[in-house]
């Protein structure tokens, strides 16, 4: 089923963590920011939302260094119920699409609950002061890819938080799958 998070709350503080990555390493989330700022995405392996446009994020990540900001992905989702966001499917995942920054796997949930993340994917766009302006869509694809062309409205709102500052004021949700959180009990 379909998740769509909030818009965006902006000038929420971004929260730190140091989460092991996919390359054998831990990572701290603030650690990957760029001069002008940082998107925190949350992704999975399995969701067909992720899988549609994931050579879309990865060329994003890669034209946003460009423009001075940073890129991370976390796997927030239980992968004891689904084996296909494990952590070493992970590594597979990553590898298998070239992935150019860190993808850290939060087997806690407490990354994406401190976030607040809704599904996958779910991209937040942090400014330099690490402050939420981005809170919404890589593009207008959804279970499929768009057609070539389409707006990459993720990249250009960083783009606009890189010279100014400030994310746009209109901005289209995400939808994804939802996080797949482990039982409270």
């Amino acid at each position: 089923m379909a998740a769509i998070p909030p818009v965006c709350d902006f000038g929420w503080q971004a929260v730190d963590a140091v989460l092991p990555g996919v390359d054998g390493k831990s990572h701290s989330i603030f650690g990957q920011a760029g001069p002008n700022g940082l998107v925190v995405a949350f992704i999975c392996n399995h969701c067909p939302y992720v899988k549609a446009v994931i050579s879309r994020i990865v060329r994003d990540a890669d034209d946003l260094k460009a423009e001075g900001i940073g890129f991370v992905a976390i796997n927030s989702n239980d992968a004891d119920a689904y084996p296909d966001d494990s952590f070493d499917a992970m590594k597979l995942f990553a590898r298998a699409h070239a992935f150019t920054f860190p993808y850290l796997h939060d087997e806690s949930q407490a990354a994406a609950r401190a976030y607040g993340a809704v599904c996958t994917p779910d991209f937040f766009g942090l400014n330099s002061e690490l402050t939420l302006q981005y809170r919404g869509r890589l593009d207008a694809s959804r279970r499929d890819a768009g057609p070539p062309g389409l707006r990459r409205d993720l990249f250009e709102a960083m783009k606009q938080v890189a010279r100014t500052g400030d994310g746009p004021l209109d901005q289209i949700a995400s939808i994804g799958c939802s996080i797949k959180w482990k039982d409270a009990a």
